[in-house]
Parts: C-alpha cells; structure tokens; sequence
C-alpha cells in the first residue's frame, strides 16, 4: 500500500479504505437485511423510483450515507447533499429553489440528503416544511440521535423513520473478506486474518471504524511484507496509533463512556476534562444533557432526587442557550452530579422486576386491585376487599399489592446513602414481611 510520501510522488493519492470499498448499488450493500433485503419495504420503493421522504436512524458506520448514494445512482433524478454541520437555512432555499426551477423538465422530484440531521436548528427545519409537503423535493435525512427529539413533529409527521442496526458479526466478517480479496490495494498484499475477536470487538458494529482498522494495520507494514492480522496485532496498533484510529470522530462512544463513568465515580476533575473533550471535539451540547439526565436517574436516583431535577433543567436550558454559553451550564451540572451521593437501586429495583416479569409471565392481578366500572366486574369481587389508605391512621394499610406467586418479593433495596437510609427506615416500619 502506497503511504502518503508514495502517493505524493506518483501523483495518485488514494482513497480511505471505507471510501474504495463503498457499495455503488443495493446487491453491494452489507446489513440492514430488514430494509434492503428481499422485498423488503425500503428497496422495494428504491426500486420501483417512487420515493418518498424518509429518515435513517442509526448508530455511526452502518450506512446511512452509502444508501443515500445508492439512491442517488439508481434514480434518474437531481440529487443534492446538504451536511447539517456546515449548512445553513440560505442553503436549504438554495436548494428548493433550484428543485422548483428543475421540476419542469425532470423525469422525478428532486431529492434533498441532509446528513446528520438532527444538527439542524428549528428554524432550518422549518425552511424545511413547504418543500416536502407540496412535493418539490423528496428529503432523505440521516440522523444519530432519536428524532422523535431532535426532529420537529411536522417535518417528523411528513416522513417515515426507518431504524438502522449495528453490523453484526456475519455482516463484519463479509465486509473484512471482502477487503482483503477484492480492494484494488489490499488485494495485492500478503494478508491473514488468524483471529478476527479484537477487530470485531473495536469496531462495534461500525463499518467505518472496521476499514480504517484494517487499513492501520496494513499501512504499518513494508511493501512485501506479510501481514497478520490476530487479536494481539490489533490491540497494540490501535493503541500506538489512537490518533489515526480516530481521525474522523471514532472515539465519540469512548470519551461519552469516560464521562459519564467519572460523574458515576464522583471525579468533577475527571467529569470536566472529558466534557471539555467533548465539546472541543463539537460534539451535540444536547447529547450530552440527554446522557446527563439517564445518568442522574441510573447512578444517583433518590439519593439526592434534586440530580434529575436539575438535569432534566439543563437538557431544557441547553436547548434554548445552543453554543457557546451552553458549556457553562454543562459543566456546573457535570459537577453537581459528579459530587452527589450515590445510588443505582431504582435502576436494579426495575431490572429485577422487569427480569421477574419475564420469568414468570403475566400472573393474574389480584381481585382487590382490580378496576370495577360494571355490575358484573363487582359481582365478580372486583376491588371487593380493596382498602384506601386514605382511610387509614398514617395513610397506609397492609395490603397485598403484588401477585399472590410473588408476596413478599422485594425488588427494592434502598442504598447506603443519607437519603435512602431513611427511606429504609420508613417502610422498614411499614413492611415487616420484606424484611428492610
């Protein structure tokens, strides 16, 4: 493989890996079988041309570009590209308005691509709306982030959302076949994949992190020399080499996972710097307080239930400040919930009911707690022996509230914190037959 001094000499600078090996047409494309495979929906209008608009919503690397382009190739129409992170609303009009000029004498409505998607303000969206509502042009919109949150309901309302997965194992291993045997550059080398574990595990699922992987691996070797590809090689070279491995934004996942594990670990030292990673690398100020807001439910919960209070207050905030004043509000959150007392009991308590739930299936609601509108319902002993704790000294009554299988099954198991030790002692008092 040429090295970038080669390249330059020659004249013949070569394309990333995931670029040479980018698939032209539907028969090319890997994974997502439930959307391109055999009569499936999304290739059968593909197919047929009659497009209408639509968003992809997946993880990074599972080609969401790639079909975008296909359709660009297949379709006998204007395509244009518009990229969220350097396109404006002056951009979107430039656009419509060259689709309404065309739309005479082209064959199909224009189509609009708008790469990360979710990147777009409000008011880009909005300039958005007329255009797809009366047919000028077809948007396509490619989007990491949920769009029920990110994407306004009426754009929201005029697409269908279709939900791209994470490679899986079969679908990665027919990508890295195919790129040791049939890429014009790695098909001339002297390449074994003896154990294939660590590149799997690397790229998660990415199509984009497993190219640029192997294409590392390769580019470290000599002209002729034979390359194998095990476990042992791939650690070491994404580790001397993280800068490369991470030209485009790859360790997204790893800096959000360090950050949130050092609020989790009650670090605000550790907690700053990994925002300030994060916002440097221009991540999405929404992004993070959404992972903020999970994080002060999952790690702090009650034992300081002010955390998702003001959490939920930073998502809000953040919404309407935007860049780059939103840090400030980041970071005076990030500490907050990195120096408050810790619990994952509400986390566990829902797991281990939800784990119970499927063990034990849909066991019968008990006859008091049932609801009673009709005659027959009460003849039955619907909510017959059902007691309101209003009506009690303390406000409570020992009732059975959960399936007679399960009397006694305790899910809840307060932390070993200020607040959750006297919530312990509260129904400690109240339940003798759960044993706090």
């Amino acid at each position: 493989m040429l090295n970038s001094t080669e390249e330059q000499e020659r004249g013949t600078p070569v394309p990333p890996l995931p670029e040479r090996l980018r698939p032209r047409t539907l028969d090319e494309y890997v994974g997502q079988e439930h959307l391109v495979g055999k009569d499936s929906v999304l290739r059968k209008m593909i197919e047929s041309g009659n497009i209408s608009s639509f968003i992809l919503w997946g993880p990074p690397g599972v080609g969401k570009t790639t079909l975008a382009k296909i359709i660009s190739n297949q379709l006998d129409r204007p395509f244009y590209i518009l990229s969220a992170v350097s396109s404006g609303v002056k951009d979107v009009r430039e656009v419509i308005e060259k689709s309404r000029s065309r739309s005479i004498f082209s064959k199909g409505r224009p189509i609009l691509f708008i790469d990360e998607i979710h990147r777009f303000s409000k008011s880009q969206q909005d300039a958005l709306l007329g255009a797809v509502e009366d047919g000028t042009i077809v948007l396509i919109g490619a989007t990491t982030e949920n769009p029920s949150f990110e994407v306004i309901t009426p754009l929201l309302s005029r697409c269908q959302v279709y939900i791209l997965k994470s490679l899986d194992i079969e679908d990665l291993d027919k990508l890295t076949q195919r790129a040791v045997k049939e890429d014009s550059v790695l098909s001339k080398r002297d390449i074994e994949i003896s154990e294939n574990e660590a590149l799997f595990r690397f790229s998660g699922g990415d199509a984009r992190k497993l190219l640029n992987i192997i294409e590392l691996i390769v580019s470290s070797h000599l002209p002729g020399e034979k390359i194998v590809i095990d476990n042992k090689t791939v650690t070491e070279k994404l580790q001397e080499n993280i800068a490369i491995y991470d030209k485009n934004g790859e360790q997204h996942y790893d800096i959000i996972s360090a950050f949130i594990k050092s609020i989790r670990g009650s670090d605000p030292n550790g907690a700053v710097y990994w925002l300030a990673r994060l916002i440097a690398g221009g991540e999405d100020p929404l992004f993070i307080a959404r992972r903020m807001v999970i994080l002060a439910s999952e790690d702090i919960g009650l034992a300081n239930p002010n955390a998702l209070l003001l959490a939920n207050s930073c998502f809000d905030s953040v919404h309407k400040i935007g860049n780059p004043e939103s840090r400030i509000i980041l970071s005076q959150v990030a500490v907050y919930l990195a120096t408050s007392p810790k619990s994952n009991a509400s986390y566990m308590a829902i797991d281990d009911a939800i784990a119970e739930v499927e063990k034990s299936g849909n066991l019968p609601v008990p006859l008091h707690l049932r609801n009673a509108p009709t005659k027959l319902m009460k003849s039955l002993g619907y909510g017959k022996e059902y007691k309101y704790a209003h009506s009690f000294e303390g406000n409570f009554t020992d009732l059975e509230f959960l399936p007679d299988k399960l009397s006694g099954t305790k899910f809840y198991n307060p932390g070993n914190n200020a607040k959750e030790s006297e919530i312990r002692r509260y129904i400690a008092k109240l339940w003798k037959k759960y044993n706090y």
